[in-house]
């Protein structure tokens, strides 16, 4: 529920999905913690990602200085919380992932060394391309949106091809190519949980630096763990929690949370500081008697 709620505060101006057009109220200045694309019709806010690559060479750096300052309090605060609640790209692929019929697998094979494309995607197509080649303006062209984004190609793209004309006739090599993206990851989120937020994503690649200072942490308490692996089993990121709980592939999600029998994991704000869990301490600690 807190994943829907967000996709349609995120994605509230009804007017544009009935119209076709784009929300350019004041709204737009600010940013949104989630991948969502500034042209979907229904967008009340900006995508930080789309917005960084566009500033990033702006001569007087100001704006850039607002969007780097807002990924870095929504990582400290959080880490990739916002990947686990907040995203409507990543609820899309949970939604996907939960239609049955095809084999499941958590990752895709290769996962070891594909979780760090991320990474090379942050650095090359969201900073070092769009800060190196500027228009006349300063502004620098968001490589990371023309090229690969599925969701801008979902929410923006094919949203706005269904309403103008013109902009079907105009579709040509580059559309196609991010079509097939697209598809392509909505078919593997079949089978795999998240595809897109574990290989590709830049915004979850910068919020995962933060994981393991952010003030909203995984805690794990090794004088209850018993390694009986239950957390490792159900965790969707492939994460063993209790080894790694400031992993930057976790996306505090909290199924760990709730497979521990014996409340070995919690979330907590701060080191010791004030603890959420899904299973209650007297529950634990009955478990804990029968070993």
């Amino acid at each position: 529920m807190v994943q829907i709620a967000a996709a349609a505060v995120s994605n509230g101006y009804i007017s544009g999905f009935l119209n076709g057009t784009i929300y350019q109220g004041s709204l737009k200045q600010f940013c949104v913690p989630g991948l969502n694309c500034y042209s979907c019709p229904g967008a009340l806010g900006s995508c930080p990602i789309g917005a960084l690559q566009a500033v990033l060479g702006s001569p007087g750096k100001y704006f850039s200085f607002y969007v780097i300052g807002f990924l870095m309090m929504v990582g400290a605060l959080a880490g990739r919380f916002a990947c686990g609640w907040l995203c409507p790209f990543g609820l899309l692929q949970e939604l996907i992932y939960k239609i049955p019929g095809l084999r499941k697998g958590k990752s895709l094979p290769g996962h070891r060394f594909l979780k760090y494309f991320k990474y090379l995607i942050l650095g090359v197509l969201v900073l070092a391309l769009p800060l190196i080649f500027t228009d006349l303006a300063g502004q620098g062209t968001p490589w990371f949106c023309k090229l690969i984004c599925p969701a801008g190609t979902l929410e923006g793209g094919w949203t706005l091809t269904l309403f103008d004309p013109r902009l079907r006739e105009a579709m040509g090599w580059l559309f196609t190519w991010k079509s097939f993206l697209l598809l392509l990851l909505l078919f593997l989120s079949l089978v795999s949980y998240r595809p897109f937020c574990k290989y590709l994503c830049p915004l979850g690649a910068v919020y995962g630096l933060f994981n393991p200072v952010s003030c909203l942490r995984l805690e794990v308490k090794k004088e209850r763990c018993t390694d009986c692996g239950a957390c490792e089993a159900v965790c969707p990121m492939s994460l063993n929690p209790a080894e790694n709980p400031g992993s930057p592939e976790c996306i505090r999600c909290g199924k760990c949370i709730s497979a521990c029998k014996f409340g070995a994991l919690s979330q907590t704000v701060l080191p010791g500081g004030l603890q959420f869990r899904k299973k209650k301490e007297q529950g634990a600690q009955n478990l804990r008697k029968e070993f």
